[in-house]
């Protein structure tokens, strides 16, 4: 496999999964940023790379449909490559199967390169718009994430919280995968035990820190309840954070 490709093994932790022993959607998530990171570094990209140059990667939207879940225990490879740029946006696409070949997922991911001092946004490197240039082909396995629509004004409000310490990145910001942890405890048990999610959408709109009081605002997109938009706001300003939009079909033993 060329360099511009990736794959790497995941094995499905109990901790990993949900009260459905399937694999939790906020971990599926996890594990494409950690593939991207690994992949980034690769490529001369990562973290470190960047920050040479007083800039950091901010990951701006990210998208994923999903067929089969994953159950504890069972083996996955992802696979993922760049897929060129779109203006601002770096593009990075994902594939999920079972060593087998049986597949699971299709995801897409779209980053953007910030100044660390001016917090400005920067335009991809002329090397990195050469990846994979053609957007539109069929390298591309789903569609790139797109921007979603707030939840309704009279949407649900969830009970107030604050962020803490353990919701926390190493930049001191709230870790991106938590928001989706967030919004998923949003649902109850009896919901989750008969319905997996079948998409999730996540556009990243501003930054938040420790101890900042946060609120969830939720809204059905249909009338039969399968598809909901989530607005997370924080609360001293009302600043929208993040926007999550979640399709569910009803719960299927769906391995093989």
């Amino acid at each position: 496999m060329d360099l511009l490709q990736f794959e790497k093994e995941y094995r499905v932790h109990v901790y990993e999964t949900g009260p459905d022993g399937k694999l939790n959607l906020y971990s599926l998530f996890n594990y494409m940023q950690d593939i991207a990171s690994d992949h980034a570094i690769k490529l001369g990209f990562g973290r470190d790379d960047l920050m040479r140059d007083n800039r950091f990667w901010v990951l701006s939207r990210i998208y994923a449909v999903i067929n089969k879940w994953p159950v504890w225990e069972d083996s996955i490879i992802m696979k993922t490559w760049p897929n060129g740029t779109d203006k601002l946006f770096a593009l990075r696409n994902y594939e999920v199967k079972y060593p087998d070949g049986t597949h699971i997922a299709s995801g897409t991911s779209s980053w953007l390169i910030l100044d660390r001092t001016t917090k400005k946004v920067q335009r991809p490197d002329t090397i990195l718009s050469q990846y994979n240039p053609n957007l539109h082909s069929e390298i591309s396995p789903v569609r790139y994430a797109e921007k979603i629509n707030p939840a309704s004004e009279n949407g649900n409000i969830s009970p107030l919280f604050r962020i803490k310490v353990s919701d926390l990145d190493v930049n001191l910001h709230t870790n991106n995968v938590r928001y989706l942890k967030w919004v998923c405890d949003y649902y109850d048990l009896d919901f989750i035990m008969n319905n997996e999610p079948q998409s999730a959408e996540i556009n990243y709109l501003a930054e938040s820190r420790f101890d900042e009081e946060i609120m969830i605002k939720t809204s059905a997109e249909n009338e039969n309840g399968t598809i909901y938009t989530h607005s997370i706001f924080r609360t001293n300003d009302n600043k929208e954070l993040c926007r999550i939009r979640i399709e569910w079909k009803k719960e299927s033993n769906n391995k093989y």
